[in-house]
């Protein structure tokens, strides 16, 4: 791990503002792009197969296929009626660490977000939900209640779409899940990526000081984004720095020499899922990408609890109100109250 010149850090966006109940943008919600990475990847793909044609198509409709998963379950809506008529969409970014830093067990979802694209108000809303949020596991009611992590491990993305969709009374159109080994490999495949370290802190081994630059290989990335409980924002703070390596991920991900990479692009399509399909992903481009320079982002708050020896973040039926509303309001759907 090496040290360069100091760049100017990612705007990134704190979230350990106390949001408040019942008012749109009560935690002081920031503009920022996150999933920035996600769009660019979508477009470097669709333009990589117009420019470099039969190559790129096979090498790009291959990972596409090793990708896909449906869900295996049956969605809230017509899923491609959505898309055909250019309706606001929702898809769920779950991020888990299965196979990272020697894991093989199925994992917990470190990240859940819900992101809603609007191509009529060409807006994008970005939710980050607390993984120690205490619900019900769709499916599950004798582990339940549980933390919200818990229903990829219980039942995969079917259980988790539909214990978010129970907690918010939201539908989740389609869903896109990162392995943490997954990550490693694919910043390896690249040759390492350049992040700013945002705070002082040494873990497993790997040790980062505030304001210094890094390039760091796969194993090392890692390391830097899972750290958790000695950041002063704790998990708000890991998904800070998690943001960081994906966006530098994606900024070396975006030249076409890497996307026609087969091995590049299979160290994500091997260790990524999702229900989104290739001809999904260039109607995304097509039609939904104007929608996401105008980013707003938010988190549902909790307040740490110990339950029976285990600590939970409780939400409050307020709270979740709010964000029902405001995910609803995103989509062009009617309110609807918590239930």
């Amino acid at each position: 791990m090496d040290n360069e010149p100091n760049q100017e850090p990612s705007r990134m966006q704190r979230h350990n503002e106390q949001p408040t109940s019942g008012k749109k943008g009560g935690n002081g919600r920031r503009r920022f792009h996150p999933w920035r990475w996600f769009w660019g990847i979508v477009i470097v793909l669709v333009l990589a197969i117009v420019g470099f044609g039969a190559m790129a198509y096979h090498n790009i409709n291959s990972a596409s296929n090793k990708a896909y998963k449906s869900a295996g379950i049956t969605k809230a809506r017509d899923t491609q009626s959505v898309l055909k008529s250019k309706k606001p969409i929702s898809i769920m970014f779950l991020g888990t660490d299965t196979g990272a830093l020697g894991r093989t067990d199925k994992g917990r979802t470190d990240t859940i977000m819900i992101a809603t694209i609007n191509p009529r108000t060409k807006k994008m809303l970005l939710v980050s939900l607390p993984r120690d949020t205490m619900t019900d596991i769709a499916g599950y009611p004798q582990d339940s209640p549980a933390k919200i992590n818990a229903a990829y491990s219980y039942g995969g993305v079917g259980t988790t779409i539909k214990t978010v969709q129970n907690l918010l009374n939201i539908p989740i159109d389609y869903y896109a899940l990162l392995n943490m080994g997954g990550l490693e490999k694919a910043i390896n495949e690249v040759g390492g990526v350049t992040v700013t370290s945002p705070l002082t802190f040494n873990y497993e081994g790997a040790s980062f000081v505030k304001g210094q630059t890094y390039h760091m290989n796969g194993s090392t990335a890692l390391k830097f984004s899972r750290m958790r409980y000695d950041d002063p924002q704790n998990d708000y703070g890991r998904q800070t720095r998690q943001r960081l390596v994906v966006q530098a991920l994606f900024r070396k991900s975006i030249s076409v020499q890497t996307v026609l990479n087969p091995s590049f692009l299979n160290s994500i399509a091997n260790e990524s899922q999702t229900d989104l399909t290739s001809s999904d992903l260039v109607k995304l481009a097509s039609s939904y990408r104007s929608s996401t320079k105008d980013m707003t982002t938010d988190h549902m708050q909790g307040q740490g609890q110990m339950i029976n020896g285990q600590s939970f973040e409780v939400v409050s039926s307020s709270e979740k109100q709010r964000v029902t509303n405001e995910i609803r309001k995103s989509l062009d759907l009617s309110a609807k109250t918590d239930e």
